[in-house]
């Protein structure tokens, strides 16, 4: 199937490793584009130079970002805009789900939580939509099915999920028929260094036990599968999708 992303430029955040390298590597696999980038990295700078050794130097960069911070969002701008001139779609993709199982963390780290998982994405969004109106592109939010459904998940973590869901919605049906406008949900994800490596290094028998008594594929999902979902919802195959949560979780919340 023919994505119809040939030359169309991406911007992916949180992209030094898991979910946002995949997405970055499946799209230059479709011959697009693509700027990775994260805080700050040797990984993120290494990926750079692995991936311009298959994709070519021209189709790939990567640059630090403090994405909370409107101050270093408008750089990451300008050198986009120096570098490739427009952009075709962003990935907004930091998350971070360590947090404490308290019904209500405390004040500190709940804005922690929130400006990762939420406060990043609202202000790459406010930075880049301008761009993307110019290009007639498309936003894509990484949520997760923390910010559906009560699982147990952090308070905090799931609430900030929950709340890029909420503005997704609302942007999509203001920025129609301009800026398509989508979340993917992921369930939970495997890759080495995530957060499952480190639970399955502590008690792998017990994320067995939990990964087959919730899940009903019986799996946890591949970063690959999370990303084929992230291109599909911004190629032209998507062309009359907007406002939509696309949910990968393996069927993990058929019962809720």
């Amino acid at each position: 199937m023919n994505l119809n992303l040939n030359n169309k430029k991406v911007l992916i955040t949180g992209a030094s490793k898991g979910i946002g390298l995949t997405v970055a590597e499946s799209f230059l696999q479709e011959k697009a584009k693509a700027c990775l980038v994260s805080r700050g990295s040797q990984a993120l700078f290494d990926n750079e130079q692995k991936l311009q050794e298959t994709y070519g130097k021209d189709n790939v960069f990567a640059n630090t970002c403090d994405c909370t911070n409107i101050h270093s969002l408008e750089k990451l701008k300008n050198d986009i805009e120096n570098k490739w001139g427009n952009l075709d779609m962003v990935v907004a993709n930091i998350g971070d789900g360590r947090s404490t199982p308290d019904a209500l963390p405390d004040n500190d780290l709940w804005e922690k939580t929130w400006d990762s998982n939420f406060e990043s994405a609202l202000q790459t969004a406010r930075t880049f939509l301008p761009m993307l109106k110019k290009s007639k592109g498309c936003l894509l939010f990484v949520s997760s099915i923390a910010g559906m459904e009560a699982f147990g998940a952090p308070t905090d973590y799931s609430t900030a999920k929950t709340a890029i869901i909420a503005l997704a919605k609302n942007m999509a049906r203001k920025l129609a028929p301009d800026v398509r406008v989508n979340v993917i949900a992921p369930g939970n994800v495997y890759f080495k260094g995530g957060s499952w490596d480190e639970k399955i290094r502590k008690d792998k028998k017990h994320v067995d036990e939990v990964i087959r008594s919730k899940v009903p594929m019986n799996r946890f999902a591949t970063t690959k599968e999370i990303a084929d979902s992230v291109v599909f919802l911004c190629s032209d195959r998507a062309s009359f999708i907007t406002g939509s949560v696309l949910v990968v979780d393996g069927g993990q919340t058929v019962s809720y």
